[in-house]
């Protein structure tokens, strides 16, 4: 028999090629000129899916498609696992701050660069061609298998959650595995347990009718820039507490053995405060960077105009000024509890000079695994037989809403082990891979079905 390590191995410069193919399709869907592009990435993937052996179908939606690709050769006595990632990407601008075309991938010191190589195409491919070469050198896996792609996450993610509850018995399965995040550190391999979830909103504060001359009424006219400036500031005290009544009640306090393992990890905050450009890192007080990213809520201005910005001097006084404020919920904080929370918490303090609109733009729910079973330790095996090195548990300040539902809706541990690095410039212009996770990345999903294979024959 083959052995699939040697494989990837030999063939290297291929896997390279096959993946700048799938990079180089600017599947943006937050933009309707990207479509057909967008539309041209699922079937890439489902072309990909087929020649390795699955049943794969795009799947309609009113949005972009969803690839379903399915393995159900291991019976149905089998375990079976669901493979998720996305195959839609960011926006690419701003363009000019770009060190090489964003859909035109270029290796530079051991990084691939391009749009989606570590968000979330490059992470999706190494599944894809785990299974290809598997079912190429082995003819069967020791599971049955779902690979599920879609093309929204970029966007919220709108359909697929209508989609995993239309499709529940055809979605059944046992685990639910991801990579769409990134390692700890070089050469630490890490498991991701927790995930911050999501309230986005836009508030809006109208004044007079239009922009005004500030010579003229400056001074007799209420100004929504200063208004919105005062109300913004009343959603902090100086202790970096986020003071909404009622706010923290929802929070899970992590215990504190789960506070000093985080404590343990090898996290150096200086090399993090210049890796970022900022003069100092703040936040709640009390907790330290990685347990306020991890285990914290936090409250955040994404976004604010009001006025004129342009180039040179135009004095006005603002006819309206608008803020996008973004919350990050930790277990077992509710998006629409906490927006609602916030309303009642801006209309106390917006005087009746001006008139309040508060838009919902986003929400997602925070998620916490469950670091056991046969799946997750799987997982913890393939890792350390790849990197050498026992992975480290962690947690993450970003949301990616459908874990939760994939955990509510199919009854399934999610696993989430990603092969990005920090400061991988996700969402970011020159976002980057590390080429050497190319080959690794592979392997350890391989490793992943042999330990699955292992875990089947001992019961």
């Amino acid at each position: 028999m083959t052995d699939p390590i040697r494989v990837v191995q030999s063939e290297m410069e291929e896997l390279t090629q096959e993946l700048f193919q799938l990079l180089r399709i600017p599947s943006v869907s937050a933009h309707s000129e990207r479509r057909e592009d967008t539309r041209a990435a699922a079937q890439w993937v489902a072309d990909h899916l087929r020649s390795s052996g699955l049943d794969a179908t795009l799947v309609e939606t009113s949005g972009h498609p969803v690839v379903l690709g399915e393995w159900r050769g291991a019976g149905p006595e089998a375990p079976t696992l669901l493979i998720y990632g996305h195959y839609d990407v960011q926006p690419a601008e701003p363009l000019e701050l770009w060190t090489s075309p964003p859909f035109d991938p270029q290796i530079r010191d051991g990084r691939i660069y391009g749009r989606g190589t570590a968000d979330d195409k490059g992470q999706l491919y190494l599944h894809l061609k785990a299974l290809e070469i598997l079912l190429r050198t082995r003819g069967s896996l020791p599971v049955n298998v779902i690979v599920l792609a879609e093309g929204e996450e970029e966007i919220g993610s709108p359909h697929l959650l209508p989609f995993l509850q239309s499709n529940r018995d055809r979605l059944a399965c046992d685990a639910v595995v991801i990579s769409d995040s990134q390692m700890f550190a070089p050469g630490q391999p890490s498991l991701l347990y927790s995930l911050r979830g999501l309230s986005y909103v836009e508030i809006r504060l109208r004044g007079a009718r239009s922009d005004l001359h500030s010579g003229a009424y400056g001074g007799a006219v209420p100004n929504p820039a200063t208004i919105l400036s005062r109300l913004l500031a009343t959603l902090h005290d100086d202790q970096g507490r986020i003071t909404i009544p009622g706010f923290y009640d929802g929070v899970r306090e992590w215990d504190a053995a789960a506070r000093e393992s985080i404590r343990k990890l090898p996290f150096d905050e200086e090399a993090f405060r210049q890796q970022v450009g900022s003069p100092r890192l703040e936040g709640e007080a009390g907790f330290s960077t990685l347990e306020r990213l991890w285990t914290r809520p936090t409250c955040e201005v994404n976004g604010l105009h009001s006025g004129y910005t342009g180039e040179g001097a135009k004095t006005v006084l603002p006819g309206e000024a608008m803020a996008k404020v973004s919350f990050r919920l930790v277990p077992d904080q509710d998006p629409l509890e906490v927006e609602k929370l916030l309303r009642a918490h801006l209309a106390r303090h917006t005087p009746s000079s001006v008139s309040l609109d508060v838009t919902s733009l986003h929400s997602g729910p925070p998620w916490r695994g469950n670091p056991d079973g046969p799946f997750f330790h799987a997982a913890e095996r393939a890792l350390e037989r790849t990197f050498g090195k026992e992975p480290v548990l962690t947690g993450e300040g970003g949301s990616i809403p459908i874990v939760a539902d994939f955990e509510r809706e199919l009854n399934a541990p999610a696993i989430l082990l990603g092969f990005a690095l920090p400061g991988a410039n996700m969402h970011a212009p020159d976002e980057w891979f590390p080429y050497a996770h190319l080959e690794l990345g592979i392997a350890t999903l391989i490793h992943l079905f042999e330990e699955l294979e292992e875990e089947n024959a001992t019961g």
